[in-house]
């Protein structure tokens, strides 16, 4: 059986954290390691992770923490990377938004056959109570401007060991640069589950205000540029194309 990591990074997050942790929680899956990296909060959310962590000392559900400065989100992400020793990892900052959401998605990775290295899912940002955008990439090119949703994403460790871990260069999208990495190669696969496993809570580093999203826009373009990616502009045009039809549903 697979051992599943769930990396979790905080910042002064205690209110999202303890749904976050309640939604890991309330998995089925046997084999779960909690990995937490924290940038020194003082809002009371090391207080949350301490009570969670003694509550989850042994399997089916195991603690890794941290607290410590970090050079932002995409550092605390491969710190815990780095922290994590399972086969499968994924990156988990929201809410898994039913109890076999892993199960399903470690399941699709099993029947994924030859080339299969990861299963990624839909998923909808939330603010609030109120769905802001639902995320219905379903299976694509990464040339037609398509791309899993990174909240979704379970990747076999082989794939962070292969390519690399997030660029920290980037400022909104190292998330979306790592994908472009390893999607490139149309040998590489994911499995696809149509149904929504993932709750986003709005307002990440991407999405936050027209002019992070420009800034979004312009790191995808580079990213795709510097990985040889051919067209990257008309790509990140088809992106933006996807990106505002979310918002419509």
């Amino acid at each position: 059986m697979w051992k599943v990591s769930l990396l979790v990074t905080t910042y002064n997050v205690k209110e999202n954290l303890k749904i976050t942790l309640a939604s890991i929680e309330e998995q089925d899956y046997p084999s779960l390691e909690v990995v937490i990296v924290d940038g020194q909060s003082d809002d009371g959310t090391l207080d949350v992770i301490h009570a969670f962590a003694k509550k989850h000392q042994d399997p089916p559900c195991t603690v890794r923490w941290v607290s410590e400065p970090d050079e932002g989100l995409y550092d605390a992400m491969n710190k815990a990377c780095r922290m994590c020793t399972g086969d499968i990892v994924s990156v988990c900052n929201d809410r898994l938004c039913a109890p076999d959401s892993v199960s399903k998605l470690v399941r699709a990775i099993e029947q994924g056959g030859e080339g299969c290295i990861g299963a990624h899912a839909d998923l909808v940002y939330v603010e609030g109570e109120r769905v802001v955008r639902k995320w219905h990439m379903g299976e694509g090119r990464l040339a037609d401007g398509w791309l899993p949703g990174h909240p979704t994403m379970f990747l076999k460790r082989e794939i962070y060991e292969n390519y690399g871990l997030y660029d920290t260069s980037y400022r909104c999208s190292a998330d979306y640069e790592f994908m472009v990495r390893f999607l490139k190669d149309e040998r590489n696969r994911l499995a696809y589950v149509p149904e929504v496993l993932v709750v986003m809570f709005y307002g990440g580093i991407s999405n936050a205000g027209l002019r992070n999203y420009m800034v979004s826009f312009w790191e995808g373009y580079l990213g795709l540029k510097r990985n040889g990616v051919p067209h990257p502009l008309l790509i990140s045009v088809k992106r933006t194309v996807l990106v505002l039809k979310q918002f419509g549903h």
